[in-house]
């Protein structure tokens, strides 16, 4: 076990009660539970494991994921250059999150910048793949917010241009990267916890909070659908813990249920995927109550042939205060852990792949084959009867 495991599993077996000291309103607004900036202010700097220091900028500030993916690098090792956006509204809340990062003139002015090494970049969905294409084509990495690619033809494109030019094109599937739930799980399953997970149940609702929503996000055309938004997230966990290198769908279905007033919405989708390391279940919506603490009850649902686990990603309704709830059945018994101190590596380990050329945060072919899933999925998905 590494010092690493060993700090992380301390933390979440003996700190289960700092959630209590956070209210519910504190802890929905949490990157690292997946849709909001973390806290008041940016890092600082760089964590004190954080090996090594780039020079990154950003470009699109279309989806709030921008904050904690900023964040991340920052505490990786990153110092942020600037930024691009044409949106004032966007353009004045980063702004004062990030005051030393300078806005520049164009898109263009960042991408050929020869002293940034990293792109990060939340522009709306449909713009994310061609956007990273250009970046790598510039000679720099990218890191892009979910769902970073749209289309097959996208998906086709950038695989070639990841081939062409060598570099990364890495997507931030946060519920998994920016979860501390989601990381323990990670290093129970690598530790043969539970033996060999042979089935993942994701459950994914979430909450459209209508009045704050952008023209673009009602538009099946510029985000991809249910399932290729929303559902990436859960595909990438599939795999990952899985250990799944080749997969297909089994079934799909995607619909608009709610939302007649909106036809190029969706808001219900599923799909059921297999592979050579196991077989998945994902259920995404936009059904979340306004009488829920937070955006979403995500679940997760691990089955080893030796135990299981089950996490309350963002709240434990009406049960214990807060988020990152593990559950772990094994053949000692059932226990609980409070995963809200648990670290979170991203950052660290993938500016580190940025300079060491490696990939410990995040596995390209993996990646892409999460888009690949999704994006097959909501091709051939069928309209729920209901619908």
């Amino acid at each position: 076990m590494t010092e690493i495991d060993r700090r992380s599993i301390l933390a979440g077996a003996g700190l289960a009660g700092l959630a209590a000291a956070f209210s519910h309103e504190a802890l929905a607004q949490s990157a690292t539970q997946g849709n909001a900036v973390s806290s008041e202010a940016a890092p600082a700097g760089p964590e004190p494991m954080a090996k090594h220091r780039i020079r990154f900028s950003v470009i699109g500030l279309d989806h709030s994921h921008i904050y904690s993916m900023t964040d991340a690098m920052i505490r990786g090792g990153g110092t942020l250059v600037a930024f691009f956006a044409s949106d004032p509204k966007q353009i004045d809340t980063f702004r004062k999150r990030y005051p030393q990062a300078v806005l520049a003139r164009s898109e263009d002015e960042i991408v050929e910048d020869k002293s940034i090494q990293l792109v990060v970049a939340a522009p709306i969905p449909d713009l994310r793949a061609p956007l990273g294409i250009r970046c790598m084509k510039a000679g720099k990495d990218v890191l892009v917010d979910k769902p970073g690619i749209t289309t097959l033809k996208q998906l086709a494109d950038v695989r070639r241009a990841v081939k062409a030019t060598g570099k990364k094109f890495a997507i931030m599937y946060s519920e998994r990267l920016e979860v501390r739930s989601a990381v323990m799980a990670g290093q129970l399953v690598q530790q043969g916890a539970i033996g060999k997970v042979v089935q993942t149940v994701n459950l994914a609702p979430h909450r459209v909070n209508e009045p704050s929503r952008p023209d673009w996000f009602w538009d099946k055309a510029r985000y991809g659908g249910i399932l290729t938004d929303i559902g990436s997230h859960q595909a990438d966990q599939f795999l990952f813990y899985t250990g799944t290198t080749k997969a297909q769908v089994v079934a799909a279905q995607a619909g608009n249920l709610n939302w007649g007033k909106r036809p190029k919405f969706e808001d219900f989708g599923d799909m059921t995927v297999t592979g050579n390391g196991g077989t998945g279940y994902i259920r995404v919506d936009w059904f979340t109550p306004d009488g829920l603490a937070t955006w979403g009850d995500g679940r997760l649902f691990l089955l080893g042939t030796e135990g299981f686990i089950e996490l309350r990603k963002y709240i434990d309704v009406a049960g214990r205060p807060g988020g990152n709830h593990l559950l772990i059945t094994d053949k000692k018994g059932s226990r609980y852990m409070d995963c809200s101190q648990v670290h979170l590596p991203f950052g660290p380990q993938f500016v580190s792949d940025v300079v060491e050329r490696t990939s410990v945060a995040q596995d390209q072919d993996q990646a892409l084959l999460a888009a690949e899933l999704v994006l097959k999925a909501q091709k051939q998905a069928t309209r729920p009867m209901i619908a």
